[in-house]
């Protein structure tokens, strides 16, 4: 199993083809914050990133940048730049069907493809909350396989063909899982303190391996430790210091994430959702899902049903 793959498809994670931003000198475009990540791909000439509180940071072409939070941003030629009055519709229209946004009036000498991520929020173990708020590549340290990547976009952008956006959307998941492994192999300390530091960890990904197979199956801390050949002291340590959680606790918070998402998105019994995460009686899992959610699964059932947010413009 590939446990990257396994979260990001439970976590919900789908990318989407953003605004595609023209910019011919002077010019500056501020964005409102938006409740998904948003990344940036600079695909030609360079561009400034202020968010507030942080320091503006300057893109150069093949540069990556993740905003994990979809915080509020300017973008700019420079940095002093004055972002103008815009069209709201526009904007978000753009930013939500990848059209063009020009701003200036020149030659245009800079391009920006973005894009956004959203997460299902019934889901507690989320990948992009491992990484920071803030994820900067540059193009001359991201590796090989971020860069092409970029010039795809940045080709199909430019030359558009039969099923463009099929081909954008592809190309932006295959970024994220791109920019998360570049991310993992030049911060390798930073990614110990998140879940994404179990990816590293030969034991904890072999666990956590097992667990996410199967996780209908009555594990203890016992029973995992000797799948893995490993002592329950040895096990829970590691355990502990990689996810920040026991073994019991981490596999109550993934079978809770299955279980919200089928009550949410099937019409299958609490008997089936319970046989399926573990629970051998629908009042043990009905007793553990109200703990670990506040609510009953019916009435989660009834309550989750609901269109999600839609974010701001600029």
């Amino acid at each position: 199993m590939d446990l990257l793959a396994d979260a990001l498809a439970v976590s919900g994670v789908r990318g989407t083809l953003g605004a595609r931003i023209e910019g011919a000198e002077p010019w500056a475009v501020a964005w409102q914050p938006v409740e998904r990540a948003v990344i940036y791909a600079v695909t030609a000439g360079t561009a400034w990133l202020n968010v507030r509180g942080r320091e503006p940071l300057e893109l150069m072409p093949g540069d990556v940048v993740l905003l994990r939070n979809g915080a509020g941003h300017v973008l700019s030629s420079d940095p002093g730049a004055l972002a103008p009055g815009c069209d709201h519709l526009v904007a978000e229209r753009a930013r939500e069907t990848g059209d063009v946004l020009r701003f200036g009036t020149g030659e245009v000498r800079t391009h920006v493809t973005s894009a956004s991520y959203e997460n299902d929020p019934a889901i507690s173990t989320q990948v992009l909350g491992s990484l920071p708020e803030v994820v900067h590549l540059p193009a001359d340290s991201s590796g090989s396989c971020l860069d092409d990547t970029v010039r795809l976009i940045g080709r199909e952008v430019a030359y558009p063909q039969l099923g463009a956006a099929i081909v954008l959307d592809r190309l932006v998941d295959i970024l994220l899982v791109q920019l998360i492994r570049v991310w993992l192999a030049h911060h390798p300390e930073e990614a110990r303190k998140s879940w994404l530091g179990v990816l590293d960890d030969p034991l904890l990904s072999a666990a956590l391996t097992k667990l996410h197979g199967d996780p209908a199956r009555p594990w203890t801390t016992a029973s995992l430790a000797t799948e893995l050949a490993v002592s329950r002291a040895t096990l829970s340590r590691r355990f502990l210091a990689g996810t920040g959680e026991s073994p019991g606790a981490y596999l109550t918070n993934w079978r809770m994430d299955l279980a919200a998402r089928r009550l949410r998105d099937s019409d299958d019994t609490l008997e089936t959702i319970a046989r399926a995460v573990g629970y051998m009686s629908v009042y043990a899992f009905s007793r553990a899902f109200s703990r670990a959610r506040s609510t009953p699964p019916g009435r989660y059932r009834l309550t989750s049903r609901t269109a999600e947010p839609v974010g701001g413009a600029c």
